[in-house]
């Protein structure tokens, strides 16, 4: 089956940024793809981290959402819905969900990004704190679906191992990984990281990230991916709105891992 990874650059204006989304899903679709994974806020970039809180939605209730399920059920695909701003149990926050829809439109899986991006950048002066608003979960999330088990992480959580083996645990065979590496964390580590995460799993990676500039002033890096369980890296995209496509082979994890055994090697659990 084919999947893709889909790279935006999107600003503060939901609706053109949903707007560009379902022009780049369907030009996915129209290329044989049958699931799609969106990137890391890829329906608001705000001027503002608030901006993105004043947005935010119930849990199966808003336009987000509903624009998710009415592109999987009329392009017929599963979509990872890159984040969606949903509410949290603090008032001034947000949970940072990555939703999987079936094909038929249906929200099968939720999964709220773990690891939060606190962190400043002397090089460019640039400083993140995502816990101002948005509040963490703890739980890990791997989903039966046609492609196979189906892990679900977000942006910073890719700097966290640990995190991907307890999804290996539960039989994880490919990650969605919706992301906005900044450009100066994704030039140095971005690579290296969604490889290792693929190698060390015997996994398939499908990457989405944000790339390029945006009006907030931020630079995200891009270079959207899809790593098989070899690390080989099948598709990519270095800057710019696209997508990139590649088949996910089920034979190729089973063959693998049985002729490289790594994952029985473990010792320390």
């Amino acid at each position: 089956m084919q999947v893709a990874a889909i790279q935006m650059a999107s600003g503060p204006n939901v609706h053109a940024n949903l707007i560009e989304a379902e022009r780049l899903i369907t030009l996915a679709v129209d290329s044989g793809t049958s699931l799609a994974v969106l990137p890391e806020n890829f329906a608001i970039m705000g001027l503002d981290e608030v901006d993105k809180v004043k947005i935010k939605e119930s849990p199966g209730n808003g336009q987000i959402q509903n624009f998710l399920s009415d592109q999987a059920a009329k392009n017929k695909i599963w979509i990872v819905g890159g984040t969606v701003p949903l509410t949290a149990d603090h008032k001034d926050k947000v949970r940072a969900a990555s939703l999987l829809y079936n094909d038929k439109g249906k929200c099968v899986a939720r999964y709220d990004k773990i690891h939060l991006f606190d962190v400043h950048i002397e090089e460019t002066s640039e400083n993140y704190n995502e816990s101002e608003t948005i509040e963490a979960d703890d739980k890990i999330v791997v989903v039966d679906t046609p492609f196979g088990k189906l892990g679900l992480s977000i942006c910073y959580d890719l700097r966290f191992p640990e995190l991907y083996r307890l999804m290996l645990d539960k039989n994880v065979e490919i990650i969605a990984l919706p992301a906005a590496f900044t450009a100066i964390t994704g030039k140095a580590h971005w690579e290296s990281l969604v490889r290792a995460r693929a190698i060390e799993n015997l996994c398939y990676i499908i990457a989405a990230a944000q790339g390029g500039y945006h009006i907030n002033g931020r630079e995200t890096y891009g270079d959207s991916m899809i790593v098989d369980p070899w690390g080989t890296v099948l598709d990519r995209l270095p800057r710019g709105s696209g997508f990139v496509t590649a088949k996910i082979d089920p034979e190729f994890i089973a063959v693998t891992r049985k002729n490289f055994p790594a994952i029985k090697h473990r010792k320390l659990k």
